[in-house]
């Protein structure tokens, strides 16, 4: 797809990697429609970038939310491109999670996302040439101990992708999902950060992960794996997982130390 020529819905703008899609995508010459809860950021980013992006203040959890956002896409003048990037994270042990806090975390992360896409797909219908965009996570292939929750959002988002690139199959709408390994944003926790470190797991930099979206975007790929040796690892999870159980468990005792401590 040609960037110059697209309008885009941006759902988690203000988030690490969405503040770093804002930048990139109009470096490009796209137009935004930024969808986020915070008022003065998603503003904040309009006014640095004047006659590119557009804002909606909604909350795509709610269905006031959703209508707003819908709304607001129909005023756009068109939309052939659907960036779902809003997500939150949650780094414990099962045990310690709080039954509302799992809740909310699949709403965003899965229900919701799912929900937007089905009111903007007519949308996107309607365009030559379109596509859905969704940043999963190489935990959406790798369960990790210390992030059930999360990884439960991931995988369902990659299947969610796969099962409606399928479906979407003889239409002009594309589907890409993309797994980031380990980014350095506000979603990390500080004993996130630590036991990163200490486990030397590497990390991107927000606006490196937004130059390979784009770039997939163009290339108009379905799937796109971030970071090496994590698609190796995602490669060898799928075809010999007792192996990686194996790898995990020598770090299962640092993981526990660090879920365990206060962040």
């Amino acid at each position: 797809m040609q960037l110059s020529d697209c309008r885009i819905v941006l759902t988690g703008a203000s988030g690490g990697i969405g503040q770093a899609l804002v930048e990139t995508l109009c470096a490009s010459g796209a137009q935004l429609l930024l969808v986020g809860r915070h008022a003065d950021a998603l503003e904040k980013l309009a006014s640095s970038y004047p006659g590119k992006v557009s804002v909606v203040v909604a909350d795509i959890v709610e269905r006031s939310g959703r209508d707003a956002v819908q709304a607001a896409a129909r005023s756009f003048g068109g939309v052939n491109l659907l960036i779902n990037a809003a997500g939150q994270n949650r780094f414990s042990l099962l045990e310690q999670h709080d039954e509302d806090a799992m809740a909310a975390l699949i709403n965003l992360n899965v229900t919701a996302t799912l929900q937007l896409t089905q009111r903007l797909l007519p949308l996107l219908m309607q365009q030559g040439r379109a596509m859905v965009v969704n940043i999963g996570s190489t935990f959406g292939s790798i369960g990790y101990p210390g992030f059930a929750t999360y990884c439960a959002s991931k995988f369902a988002l990659r299947g969610f992708s796969e099962a409606l690139r399928r479906e979407l199959a003889d239409t002009q709408v594309r589907v890409l999902y993309i797994a980031p390994r380990a980014t350095r944003t506000g979603m990390n926790a500080e004993n996130v950060l630590a036991m990163n470190d200490e486990l030397k797991v590497s990390m991107d930099e927000p606006l490196a992960v937004a130059a390979q979206v784009l770039g997939a975007i163009r290339a108009e790929r379905e799937e796109l794996y971030l970071g090496w040796p994590e698609k190796f690892f995602v490669k060898l999870n799928g075809l010999l997982p007792r192996l990686v159980d194996q790898s995990l468990r020598k770090q299962l005792p640092t993981i526990q130390r660090f879920a365990k401590s206060k962040n």
